[in-house]
């Protein structure tokens, strides 16, 4: 009888195996849920890298195709304009004529490079703008992100 007395004395919970698979259960799909939520939301994350980088790739390209044009353009306009100097100059009859014209040459040319630089800083403005503008969108995206969060 001394075995019973001490089955009372100490007495052992009662366990419950389902209990415990239940739980684990519980515990393995919560696990899931959470690996699937964590996944979703940096796949996301990565398609909106992806296509940020993409529009800042494609913005760079075609602002570099725009101001390669400019300067093609700036060369060839003064490409023409030395041109036409030096048929001029080819005419000249006196000093006189010769420093007039050259004068004239330098003032023409002067005012066409301060447009030039003009349009050119313009241009780039424009291009830096349209280059930085998918980063700036997507960390502006971001921050509404992590303010929300």
């Amino acid at each position: 009888m001394a075995t019973k007395q001490s089955a009372d004395v100490f007495p052992f919970p009662a366990f419950d195996p389902a209990k415990l698979s239940d739980s684990f259960r519980e515990f393995a799909e919560k696990g899931a849920a959470q690996s699937k939520d964590a996944y979703a939301k940096m796949k996301t994350a990565a398609e909106d890298a992806s296509k940020t980088v993409e529009a800042t790739l494609q913005n760079a390209h075609s602002g570099t195709v725009e101001l390669g044009l400019k300067a093609i353009n700036a060369l060839r306009t003064n490409s023409e304009l030395s041109l036409s100097h030096m048929e001029a100059l080819m005419g000249v009859k006196s000093v006189a004529e010769l420093v007039e014209l050259q004068t004239a040459f330098i003032r023409k040319q002067a005012e066409v490079t301060v447009e030039q630089a003009k349009s050119m800083q313009d241009a780039v403005k424009k291009v830096a703008e349209s280059v930085s503008k998918p980063g700036k969108d997507a960390a502006e995206k971001a921050m509404k992100a992590v303010k929300t969060a």
